[in-house]
């Protein structure tokens, strides 16, 4: 595969190890990046409200978990036979009032034990465009099929995504300085909002990212969405809606990303684990052959070594 342009990349002041504990936070891309993580079984978590397009939806539950603010009554509504929240995504939604708080309280204690010992916590911005919850005031995460009468529309400036993100960096640290952040735009253009405003809408999140009041020495920017728009503009790299990065365009995004981001001494680990993975979804012709067993004992081998070298793993 040959590209004419090559985006350049900062090497990561802090790289990831085995031991790195890696939070992924924002849109539907941080999932795919997470999904790559996983399967090279590294110690992660992700998006534990759900996914999260805003930077100001992301403050506010990153706030509420440091602090421990609990959701009650008043945080919920009903709608379509359903118990929802505008703060996180409507996966979490449920029938049930009592089981609903419960689950969004025990997010907020986890997730502020993940706060407090991430090493690293990787942030994708997917959007600029808001839904303000007119009634509330309140900007919301999700507006849960909830009729649009009851929203306005607007775009948040370049200055409300900066203090957003100087927020969450200056309210993790208080918790768990030694944190490092990576930065990055979701390379999945929103073009329900119009083709110009949604390039008005991530040109806010690189500007706020870009802006001197932003260089913090422990945040590195990854650029997902140039690599996407540049060296992968073909839509041979695009799915069927020709909005969001196929396989092959993830694999590549992600081979950028680990190649930078990851320290080298764990390339040859991930390999085992790459090698593994592939053997355990390897489907035999007679499952019950003598070549077949001894390849089973020995990829069991493979497995009991890397473990030992790396108790976290599980496959």
């Amino acid at each position: 595969m040959k590209f004419q342009t090559q985006i350049p990349i900062q090497k990561a002041d802090f790289p990831m190890d085995y031991q790195s504990k890696i939070m992924l936070l924002g849109s539907c891309f941080a999932e795919n990046m997470a999904e790559k993580f996983e399967y090279f079984k590294f110690q992660t978590t992700v998006n534990p409200f759900g996914i999260i397009f805003n930077s100001v939806s992301l403050e506010k539950l990153i706030l509420r978990s440091i602090h421990k603010k609990y959701f009650s009554g008043k945080d919920i509504f009903f709608h379509n036979e359903a118990w929802h929240c505008y703060e996180v995504h409507s996966e979490l939604s449920n029938s049930n009032k009592e089981e609903f708080l419960e689950a969004l309280n025990q997010l907020v204690d986890s997730t502020n034990e993940e706060l407090k010992n991430s090493t690293h916590i990787i942030t994708t911005l997917g959007t600029s465009w808001v839904y303000r919850h007119i009634e509330s005031n309140e900007i919301v995460a999700n507006c849960h099929k909830v009729p649009q009468k009851q929203f306005v529309k607007e775009i948040l400036s370049i200055a409300q995504i900066e203090t957003s993100l100087e927020n969450i960096i200056s309210e993790i640290h208080v918790v768990n300085p030694n944190c490092n952040f990576i930065f990055t735009v979701s390379p999945v253009r929103h073009i329900k909002d119009g083709f110009v405003e949604n390039n008005v809408s991530k040109a806010h999140l690189i500007s706020a990212l870009y802006s001197s009041n932003f260089q913090f020495p422990v945040s590195n920017y990854f650029p997902s969405y140039e690599i996407m728009m540049d060296e992968l503009r073909d839509y041979r790299f695009y799915a069927e809606d020709m909005l969001h990065p196929n396989q092959t365009a993830i694999d590549y995004i992600w081979i950028k990303f680990f190649e930078n981001y990851v320290d080298e001494k764990e390339f040859e680990t991930m390999q085992q684990v790459c090698d593994i993975q592939k053997a355990l979804h390897h489907r035999p012709f007679n499952p019950n052959s003598e070549s077949h067993l001894k390849f089973l004992a020995n990829l069991n081998q493979k497995m009991n070594i890397l473990v030992k070298k790396q108790p976290h793993i599980q496959f």
